[in-house]
C-alpha cells in the first residue's frame, strides 16, 4: 500500500514537472497592447472593419496592417483610444449612417412577378432579376435585416427596409449584403435624402413605382445648392444643404421622394398618402 502510494505521488511529481516545463518551452508571448486594444474596441465581432473579429482586427493593429479607424461601433471615443495605446495620431472619420434610397412599397411599386422562395434579397435578385419591376428598387425580404449586428435595421408593413438612426453605426453592413445597393452610407448629420436609386428616365420610372425620382430637375430649381443631378436621379449634395431653399424643393418634389429623418429614434418621416396608379 505505502509503495502504491509513494508510485502515484511519484508519477504525478512527474507528470507536473513535464506538464510546467512544457508550458515554458510552448508558452505564447502576448502583447499587452492587444489585451489592451480589445479592451477599447466595441466588443461587437460584427466584421465591419474587414476582420473576421475584434482579436483579428488588434491584431492587424499592432502589426500595422490596419488603420486605427476601421471600428465603426465604437465612433470617435475608440479612435482616440486605439491611438492613445499605439502612440500614433488619429483623426476620426466623419460619422456616417445607412439611408435606404426608396420609399417603392408594396403599395407604390408595381411587380414582375409572384416571388414564393427564400426570404433572402439576394436569391431573390437572381430570379429574373427580381420580382419588383423597377431594376433598382427595395426588394423588402431582410437580408440587410438579417446581417446588421446593431438591430438597426427591420422591414415595415409595406415590405420596405427601414433604418432605426439611432441604433445604426454606419459600419456598412447592410450597403455590402444588399444586392441593389438600395443601401448606401450618408453623414449622420444629414436629414434629408432622396429616397430613390433609380438613373432611368421618367417614362421607366412611371412604370415602376409611383414613389421613384423623376428626374424633373425642381428640387434643384428651387435649391440649387443642395441638390444636383446624377443622369436623371436627383441626390442631395452632403455638407452644401441650403435650410432656406430645401423645403421649398421638398415641397415640390411630385413624387414626394424627398424626405426629411427625425433626429432622434424616429426612422422615416410620415409620407405623403399616394396610391398605385395615381403617379403623376
Amino acid at each position: 500500500m505505502f509503495a502504491a502510494i509513494i508510485s502515484l505521488g511519484s508519477l504525478g511529481c512527474i507528470a507536473a514537472l513535464l506538464l510546467a516545463m512544457a508550458a515554458r518551452r510552448f508558452a505564447v508571448t502576448v502583447d499587452p497592447r492587444q489585451v489592451a486594444l480589445l479592451e477599447v474596441l466595441a466588443g461587437a465581432n460584427c466584421g465591419a472593419c474587414g476582420y473576421p473579429g475584434c482579436d483579428a482586427y488588434a491584431r492587424a493593429l499592432l502589426a500595422g496592417n490596419a488603420k486605427p479607424d476601421l471600428c465603426r461601433p465604437g465612433g470617435a471615443e475608440t479612435l482616440a483610444r486605439i491611438a492613445a495605446i499605439l502612440g500614433i495620431e488619429a483623426t476620426p472619420r466623419q460619422p456616417q449612417i445607412a439611408v435606404v434610397r426608396c420609399r417603392g412599397n408594396r403599395q407604390m411599386a408595381r411587380a414582375k412577378y409572384d416571388y414564393q422562395g427564400l426570404q433572402d434579397c439576394r436569391a431573390a435578385q437572381k430570379l429574373a432579376f427580381g420580382p419588383k419591376l423597377c431594376p433598382s428598387g427595395c426588394l423588402g425580404l431582410g437580408s440587410c435585416v438579417q446581417h446588421c449586428p446593431f438591430g438597426a435595421l427591420s422591414i415595415n408593413s409595406v415590405g420596405l427596409a427601414v433604418v432605426n438612426r439611432d441604433r445604426c453605426t454606419g459600419c456598412g453592413l447592410c450597403v455590402s449584403i444588399c444586392p441593389r445597393q438600395v443601401l448606401t452610407l450618408a453623414p449622420a448629420v444629414a436629414q434629408t435624402h432622396v429616397l430613390c436609386n433609380s438613373h432611368d428616365t421618367a417614362a421607366k420610372v412611371k412604370k415602376y413605382c409611383d414613389a421613384g425620382c423623376l428626374g424633373c430637375r425642381l428640387c434643384v430649381k428651387a435649391a440649387p445648392d443642395s441638390f444636383i443631378m446624377d443622369d436623371a436621379l436627383a441626390v442631395v449634395r452632403y455638407g452644401h444643404e441650403d435650410p432656406a431653399t430645401m423645403a421649398s424643393a421638398i415641397d415640390r418634389c411630385p413624387h414626394h421622394c424627398i424626405e426629411t429623418f427625425a433626429a432622434g429614434g424616429e426612422t422615416v418621416a410620415p409620407a405623403p398618402a399616394t396610391t398605385k396608379g395615381t403617379g403623376s
